[in-house]
């Protein structure tokens, strides 16, 4: 067999890019939080607070996903609900509420 081998002349490798000053790299303000990225907060507080029309506007986009959210979560807790009473009818092979099968006898009937 042929050997092939390759060549003994190295690829030129490119520097590596140059960091910019840490006060151009990122506009955060320094606060809690560690890790690669330095911390801080990435959104910088309004120099100003903002007139009346935003805060309207931001109130009724949190009203709405909050709304959506909560409906989510019933919707997912009534299927759920459902999931699990038909697992537990196919485990026990009939009806899994005590409540709603054949009336039971009381005490008073046992004695």
């Amino acid at each position: 067999m042929a050997s092939q081998e390759k060549p003994a002349t190295p690829s030129p490798t490119s520097p590596p890019p140059s960091q910019p000053p840490a006060h151009e790299r990122v506009g955060r303000i320094g606060g809690f939080g560690g890790g690669a990225g330095g911390g801080g907060y990435p959104n910088p507080p309004d120099a100003a607070p903002p007139d009346a029309a935003t805060l309207r506007e931001q109130w009724r986009f949190a009203v709405r996903q909050y709304s959506r959210m909560y409906s989510h979560a019933w919707g997912t807790a009534i299927l759920a609900g459902a999931a699990f009473f038909a697992l537990g009818w196919l485990v026990k092979g009939s009806n899994p509420l005590p409540s709603r099968g054949e009336t039971h006898a009381t005490n008073e009937e046992k004695k």
